[in-house]
């Protein structure tokens, strides 16, 4: 028997298969947000994510900010710095630096509010999908996750005939990994729960009618 949770994920993405077809801006408080609105320490910043960035017992200073499509941001006293490809704890700690001549001993926070990740972190879902779209990748996500996000299939998807598209690192080659969407979604067949990696592209093609 498939376990709970897993259970639980089917059952969403089942349902959202048959349909288919058919954070606020202000000041900050005073005191430190929380930092686990951030998706991981280790996330890259990228071009429209919005971030709030805390100075420490200077509210006239902290701001919440949208990363520009040049990949920087500019907040009171520091304008122009480079966000993108910064975790948000090198982004504070860039921040800190340049304030050093303004504040005393500056204390920076930086959590991402909403994110979208550099292009090469992003996962496309594409074709018979509900909504396609891109994804921000994060740890553990698989293709049910992938799925359930993009809305479930279309009517028209041939879901056994998907691939995930797949390139490597510093290379222009691609694997491309068949997987059989409807077996998952119909018969629960969890050996088609793919994990994904950063850059992956979920191809679901037509069926032929």
């Amino acid at each position: 028997m498939a376990p709970y949770p897993f259970r639980t994920r089917l059952a969403c993405a089942a349902l959202l298969a048959l349909l288919a077809g058919a954070c606020s801006s202000g000041r900050p408080p005073e005191a430190a947000p929380d930092a686990a609105a951030a998706p991981s320490s280790n996330y890259l910043i990228g071009p429209g994510d919005n971030l709030q960035v805390f100075v420490y017992h200077a509210p006239k200073l902290s701001v919440d900010v949208p990363v520009r499509p040049d990949g920087r941001i500019s907040i009171p006293l520091v304008a122009d710095i480079e966000a993108v490809g910064r975790t948000p704890a090198e982004l504070g700690k860039q921040i800190e630096g340049r304030l050093k001549q303004y504040v005393r001993e500056p204390n920076v926070t930086v959590i991402v509010r909403s994110f979208v990740g550099p292009t090469s972190r992003q996962i496309r879902i594409v074709g018979e999908a509900a909504t396609p779209r891109s994804i921000p990748y994060r740890d553990g996500l698989t293709v049910l996750d992938v799925i359930i996000e993009g809305g479930g299939l279309t009517r028209y998807a041939a879901g056994n005939r998907a691939r995930i598209i797949r390139r490597e690192p510093g290379s222009d080659s691609q694997q491309i990994i068949p997987v059989r969407l409807s077996d998952l979604l119909r018969d629960g067949d969890i050996t088609q729960d793919a994990p994904l990696r950063p850059g992956d592209t979920l191809v679901i093609p037509q069926g032929w009618f």
